[in-house]
């Protein structure tokens, strides 16, 4: 019985596979609206009603696509980071901020996806492997700052010096990742990450191709920026 069962698991994951496969070739090769469960079933030889035994509906197939490319991207970010192992934390910093980019821009179609399912907030997280995967690619910028901050402390405000509404959220988040990070030097990682991801965002989602033909330059610019405000050495 257990034979029977491990080969039963392991046709699933197989046919899990195909349809995750089968949705990313219709997302690249004809956008997002062309995913569909009919599109899909059809693209692994099955029919619509037969991929509802994998799959309850639609949000939960893209939700499990989606997963699929936020793991994708976090393993690029983290190999990037770990082939530098013995590196100082910020040139492992910049390696990974390097890999993601180059990630995104090698998938756009992926990366937009990525885009359109925002981490949830503390209060509103769901328990589904689209948040696990989301976070895990969350971490890995994270925890460098967090490294960094517990080995050579970055400049930070004055908490006294910032708004009361912006403290007030800002000790939110602090105490949601655990206090990893104090509630100013929070606000310096959050100013960096949404500089740095807003710049490939509006890159790879082509709301900058009215001025540049590469961006590749400006997101140099956005790690010096980077590295100056983290007190880290910037290799170009």
């Amino acid at each position: 019985m257990s034979g029977q069962t491990s080969r039963r698991e392991r046709l699933r994951r197989v046919t899990l596979e195909e349809i995750h496969a089968a949705a990313r070739k219709l997302l690249v090769e004809q956008g997002s609206a062309a995913v569909t469960i009919n599109a899909v079933a059809r693209q692994v030889g099955m029919s619509g009603p037969a991929l509802y035994h994998y799959y309850a509906g639609h949000d939960e197939l893209i939700g499990a696509v989606t997963a699929d490319f936020y793991r994708e991207l976090a393993a690029t970010m983290e190999q990037a980071r770990d082939a530098r192992a013995d590196a100082p934390v910020g040139e492992r910093l910049l390696a990974a901020c390097r890999a993601m980019r180059t990630w995104a821009v090698a998938h756009p179609a992926e990366f937009g996806w990525i885009f359109a399912s925002p981490i949830a907030p503390p209060n509103r997280r769901p328990d589904s492997v689209r948040y696990e995967a989301a976070v895990r690619f969350e971490q890995v910028f994270l925890d460098l700052v967090v490294e960094l901050w517990q080995t050579r402390p970055f400049p930070v405000p004055d908490p006294g010096s910032l708004p009361a509404s912006l403290r007030d959220q800002l000790s939110a988040y602090s105490a949601a990742i655990e206090g990893r990070l104090p509630l100013e030097a929070a606000h310096v990682f959050l100013s960096c990450w949404i500089r740095l991801y807003g710049l490939l965002c509006m890159e790879v989602l082509h709301q900058l191709d009215f001025a540049f033909t590469d961006a590749a330059p400006l997101y140099e610019e956005c790690l010096r920026d980077l590295a100056a405000a983290l007190a880290i050495d910037y290799p170009a």
